[in-house]
C-alpha cells in the first residue's frame, strides 16, 4: 500500500519541517510552515484554485500531524502554535485515527460509469440492450448514461465492443473494505468511525492527500525534551524492509534521536507465535474448525464491527507490540513507550490496552532523521548475530509459518488472506458457514503484509525486496 507520490511526498516535507522546527525551539514559527511551503506569487501545481487554497490545506495536514481531528474545528482563527500547546498539555484530541483534511477533498462525482468520445453511436447498441434500467440513451450520435437511473451494475461496460464505456471510481470509498467513508451533503468526505477499521487503504487511495492520520509525533519529541522518563522505542520488524541500512545503523540512529534503548518486536514475536501455536492445538482439540491469526489490528477490528461471526474464531494471543510492551515494563517500569512501525491501525490498539503510549511511523521515522540530518550510512555496520526467525512476522505468511515451527498437533490446513480487499473480503464472509477444510488462518489487512503497511516510505515490491536482503530471514508467501 505505501507508495511515493506527490500528496505523500507532500506530507512527509510538512512531517520534516515540523520536526526541524521543535529541535530548533522554534515551534511558535509552526504557523509559518503555510507560508514557506506555499509563498507568495508562487505557480500552484495546477491541482488546487489558488496558493490561499494550498496554504489552507498545509495547515489542516499540520493539525492532523499535532493529533487533532480536522473536523473538531470550532474556531478557524485558532493557530497551529495553540493547537500545538494543546498537544503538548494532552488536551482530548477527538476520535478516530484517520480524519479528512476537507479543503483537500476535491468532492469526486458519484458517476461510476462514463461514456468516452470512443462511443462511435453504433446501430447494435449494446450498452442499452444490456442496461436493465434504461439508463442510457443516444443523444447526438454517441450513447449517454443518466446516472439518477444508473445503479452502476457494469453490464454497459461489459457489451460495449469498443471499451468506450470506463469505470471511474472514488478512490477512498472504492478503497475501504467496511464502507467507512461517504461524502456528506457538501461532497466532502467524511469517516464514519462506527464503522471505521484503522487500515488506512482511502489516505493511501486518495489522489490529492485528503486523508490523514493523526500523528503522535510531537507528543514524542516533547517527551524527549523534558527527559524525565526514559522514552523507550519498540521497533517493528518491517523496519528491515523500509531503509538501506542494517538492523544495527538503524538502532545506532535511534539512539541518536533520544530513545534510551530500542526494543525488536520480533522478541514479542516469538512469544506471539509460541502461544498462538498452543492455542492452535488447544481449540483444534476441542473441536473448533479453525483459528485466525490476531496480531493485525484493522483484521480483528473488522471481526468486532462487522464479521462478528468471525470474531469466536480470532486467536486470543496478544500481538507482539503487547508483549514487548511488556518486556519493556519489565526493564523500565516507569518508561515512555513507542511502538514504531507502518501501521495507522496499531494507534486504535495502542488506545485499547495499556503499556504503549505512542505510535510512531516508520514515514515519521524518516522524515526526523532527515530533520536532524542523520545519515544512516556512517554508522558502522556491525556483524549480525543471531536473528530472531520471527521478524518474518513483517510479512505475508510469515505469521502462518513461526506459528507452524512452533505447532506438533494434526497437520495445518492453512489460508493465507493477503490484503483486505474485494475478493478476500468475500472469502472471510464465507469461512463462517464452515464450507472448507482450513484450520488456521493468517489475515492481513495490506497486501503482502506489514511490509506494505501505509505508514512505510518503500513500496511494496522494493520493500519485500530490502526485507529479504537485509533482515536475516527470507519468507515466501503461501497466497499472493
Amino acid at each position: 500500500m505505501a507508495q511515493t507520490n506527490n500528496a505523500t511526498l507532500i506530507r512527509r516535507e510538512i512531517i520534516t519541517r515540523l520536526c526541524r522546527l521543535f529541535a530548533e525551539g522554534r515551534l511558535e514559527d509552526i504557523d509559518r510552515i503555510a507560508l514557506a511551503m506555499a509563498p507568495r506569487n508562487a505557480q500552484t501545481n495546477g491541482s488546487r484554485c489558488c496558493i490561499h487554497k494550498a496554504r489552507a490545506i498545509i495547515k489542516y495536514r499540520i493539525m492532523a500531524l499535532l493529533g487533532f481531528n480536522v473536523a473538531d474545528e470550532t474556531d478557524e482563527l485558532e493557530s497551529l502554535y495553540s493547537y500545538a500547546l494543546r498537544a503538548l498539555a494532552g488536551t482530548d484530541r477527538g476520535e478516530g485515527v484517520l480524519t479528512v483534511v476537507g479543503e483537500a477533498c476535491t468532492s469526486c462525482v458519484k458517476s461510476n460509469y462514463v461514456v468516452s468520445n470512443l462511443c462511435r453511436g453504433c446501430l447494435a447498441s449494446n450498452c442499452m440492450v444490456s442496461c436493465p434500467k434504461n439508463a442510457i440513451v443516444m443523444e447526438n450520435g454517441q450513447a449517454k448514461i443518466d446516472s439518477l437511473k444508473c445503479v452502476g451494475c457494469g453490464l454497459c461496460k461489459e457489451a460495449c465492443p469498443y471499451h468506450a464505456i470506463i469505470y471511474v471510481p472514488i478512490p477512498c470509498e472504492e478503497s475501504c473494505p467496511v464502507k467507512a467513508i461517504s461524502q456528506n451533503s457538501e461532497g466532502i468526505e467524511q469517516i464514519d468511525y462506527t464503522k471505521c477499521i484503522h487500515c488506512g487503504r482511502c489516505m493511501m487511495a486518495c489522489p490529492f492527500g485528503a486523508i490523514m492520520y493523526k500523528s503522535h509525533l510531537i507528543s514524542i519529541l516533547h517527551q524527549m525534551m523534558k527527559a524525565d522518563k526514559p522514552v523507550v522505542a519498540m521497533l517493528a520488524p518491517a523496519v528491515c524492509g523500509q531503509f538501506r541500512a542494517s538492523y544495527g545503523q538503524l538502532v545506532t540512529a535511534l539512539g541518536k534521536l533520544g530513545f534510551a534503548d530500542i526494543f525488536e518486536v520480533a522478541q514479542g514475536a516469538e512469544l506471539t507465535a509460541r502461544h498462538e501455536a498452543e492455542e492452535l492445538g488447544h481449540v483444534l482439540a476441542t473441536g473448533q474448525q479453525f483459528m485466525a491469526t490476531s496480531c493485525c489490528p484493522a483484521w480483528v477490528e473488522l471481526t468486532e464491527k462487522h464479521l462478528t461471526q468471525l470474531k469466536p474464531f480470532v486467536s486470543e494471543t496478544w500481538t507482539p507490540m503487547r508483549y514487548t510492551a511488556g518486556l519493556v515494563r519489565d526493564k523500565y517500569p516507569d518508561a515512555v513507550v513507542v511502538f514504531i512501525g507502518p501501521c495507522v491501525a496499531k494507534q486504535a490498539e495502542a488506545l485499547k490496552y495499556p503499556g504503549v503510549d505512542y505510535v510512531m511511523t516508520f514515514e515519521e521515522l524518516g522524515s526526523l532523521m532527515i530533520a536532524r540530518g542523520i545519515d544512516l550510512q556512517v554508522f558502522e555496520v556491525e556483524e549480525q548475530g543471531a536473528v530472531i526467525p520471527e521478524r518474518q512476522f513483517a510479512a505475508s505468511s510469515g505469521v502462518l509459518n513461526s506459528v507452524a515451527a512452533y505447532y506438533s498437533g494434526e497437520q495445518i490446513k492453512p489460508l493465507v488472506i493477503s490484503g483486505l480487499h474485494k475478493k478476500n473480503m468475500a472469502v472471510l464472509r464465507r469461512l463462517a458457514t464452515g464450507k472448507h477444510d482450513w484450520n488456521m488462518i493468517e489475515v492481513m489487512a495490506c497486501e503482502g503484509g506489514c511490509l506494505s503497511g501505509p505508514g512505510g516510505v518503500s513500496s511494496p515490491d522494493v520493500a519485500r525486496k530490502l526485507f529479504n536482503a537485509q533482515s536475516g530471514v527470507h519468507t515466501e508467501m503461501l497466497v499472493q
